[in-house]
């Protein structure tokens, strides 16, 4: 069968289209029938259902108007009564679609322009969708492209299969593109957005640092070795921490490579920044010494319920530990993920001997004894009140001159001490107007009774009724700044599952909820 040369331009064009938009051949003629299907309805009228098909072969345009089969017409434009379907087809049925034939039509120039339209819609979509779905599987990649225009310091960079932009905040500070350089960056989010979608270009990102070192350390590529974490202050310093699976191999020496060569890649891409390349340990500790490097380190605290480590380091090394505007010591605790404090051996042996004097201070006054008892206890580390009091007799009678009389007088009198200040503490709870039901909620004690009081929370219910936020604190971002609130335990060594299960508690006496029933019991239960 010959194929006309109208019918043939049709399917040349529809490839063409594919081609250049990179999409699919039949999302091209799916988007002309679109079109003939509108500009036929203009003709026939908006209400007539019209279908038209091309045919992927020959190019041939069939027109069809779609009947539904009724008992009684409504309206002949797009219902057909059950006789006359029959006539066309014996097995029509009420609720069927007759297909009629409607005869060629000639585009007008208002139909042809409305029937471009539509086609440049739907091809647009498609390209819309094809880019998206292209490149929201290459979040986290490295990728090349030209610099095609910059507007307003924000860089539109030419992929080839769609653009990208790299904002200002993304781009190392003080590098500078013109139209047509070759860029190289990070894509760290996709978005499908009304416009099209929208790829967000970085190099500023830690991962950015990471996936360069993976092109230039074929062990990294190759997973022997593995980048655990990376920290940045674009353009200026970089920390990256890295561990090799086989014990034969340096991990900082091959990231390092020959003479340097590897490294120098990647410092020669992100504009001469400094990188330090750092063994990572499992031991935190041990981490942090190497992360503070090229610092030296004297001694770690790490106080981990609060999350914080305290290092403690040479008077003359304070400086380079900290770092100019105290980068070096940031992108430690960034690297390591704990928030760090240093203090030079100086201030730790005075802040040592004042916590040694307050101590002993607390001892005397709370116990009645004199100086020389209070500084051996605070000597052998007891730090507190409570924790003479309840802890092993034998412990403080094993001390240097005390024996078991002096012990058993001494855990007398730190009782006695923790009694008056109980007593103390419920009298002005009583003053504040706290219930005593507050007591039977587990957890709670009485100098919490007194600080929820002082907050105005008085009953089960009031309790019943906090947040965990109410309590512990919180802290919101406002302005570019951290601001913490207190909340009305502030003070109290309780954690954020502690004060949970409080109020959980509080709930449930206030019959707010039903207690859970215990596993075992519910199975005995069902036994039953």
């Amino acid at each position: 069968m010959a194929v006309s040369a109208n019918r043939l331009e049709l399917l040349q064009i529809a490839d063409a289209v594919a081609r250049e938009k990179v999409i699919d051949r039949r999302i091209v003629l799916a988007a002309m029938e679109d079109a003939i299907q509108k500009a036929a309805r203009s003709r026939y009228g908006s209400e007539t259902e019209v279908k038209a098909e091309i045919n992927s072969k020959t190019g041939e345009i069939r027109l069809q108007r779609l009947l539904m089969v009724v008992d009684e017409v409504e309206n002949p434009a797009i219902q057909i009564s059950v006789d006359e379907a029959r006539m066309k087809n014996p097995a029509a049925q009420v609720g069927d679609m007759i297909a009629e034939p409607l005869p060629p039509m000639d585009f007008g120039r208002i139909a042809a322009q409305s029937a471009k339209q539509v086609i440049v819609q739907k091809v647009r979509e498609a390209e819309r969708d094809r880019q998206y779905d292209e490149f929201k599987d290459r979040i986290g990649e490295i990728v090349n492209g030209s610099v095609k225009r910059i507007e307003y310091g924000n860089v539109i960079v030419d992929l080839g299969r769609g653009e990208a932009i790299v904002r200002r905040d993304e781009l190392i500070p003080r590098e500078n593109f013109r139209n047509g350089d070759r860029v190289r960056a990070y894509v760290y989010d996709v978005r499908r957005e009304q416009r099209g979608p929208q790829i967000f270009l970085s190099r500023t990102h830690p991962q950015f640092m990471a996936k360069l070192f993976a092109q230039e350390v074929p062990e990294i590529y190759d997973n022997i070795i593995e980048v655990k974490s990376v920290a940045r202050d674009p353009g200026s310093r970089a920390k990256i921490a890295v561990y090799s699976r086989d014990s034969s191999i340096d991990p900082v020496g091959a990231c390092v490579g020959m003479r340097g060569s590897r490294v120098q890649a990647v410092v020669g891409e992100l504009q001469g920044e400094k990188i330090d390349i750092i063994p990572w340990s499992s031991d935190a500790a041990t981490f942090l010494v190497n992360a503070l490097q090229p610092a030296e380190v004297s001694k770690v605290v790490l106080d981990e319920d609060a999350g914080r480590i305290e290092v403690v380091v040479p008077d003359d090394q304070l400086s380079q530990a900290i770092g100019r505007r105290g980068q070096n010591v940031r992108l430690a605790s960034q690297l390591t993920g704990w928030d760090i404090d240093i203090l030079t051996e100086a201030e730790e042996s005075e802040r040592r001997q004042k916590e040694f004097q307050e101590r002993t201070q607390l001892f005397m006054q709370a116990l009645d004894v004199d100086e020389v008892v209070a500084q051996l206890l605070a000597t052998e580390g007891f730090a507190s009140i409570d924790e003479l009091a309840y802890v092993d007799l034998d412990e403080i009678a094993g001390i240097e001159g005390f024996d078991e009389d002096t012990a058993q007088e001494i855990q007398n009198r730190a009782l006695a001490h923790l009694a008056e200040i109980e007593a103390a503490q419920d009298e002005e709870r009583k003053a504040l107007g706290v219930e005593d039901a507050m007591r039977e909620v587990p957890g709670v004690t009485t100098a919490m009774m007194v600080a929820l009081g002082k907050d105005g929370i008085k009953t089960v219910e009031d309790l019943a009724g906090c947040a965990t936020d109410d309590l512990t604190g919180w802290t919101e971002r406002k302005n570019g700044e951290t601001i913490k609130h207190d909340g009305a335990l502030k003070g109290f060594e309780v954690s954020k599952a502690e004060v949970e299960a409080i109020v959980m508690a509080a709930r449930i006496k206030a019959g707010w909820i039903d207690e859970p029933v215990a596993e075992a019991e519910a199975e005995e239960a069902d036994e039953v």
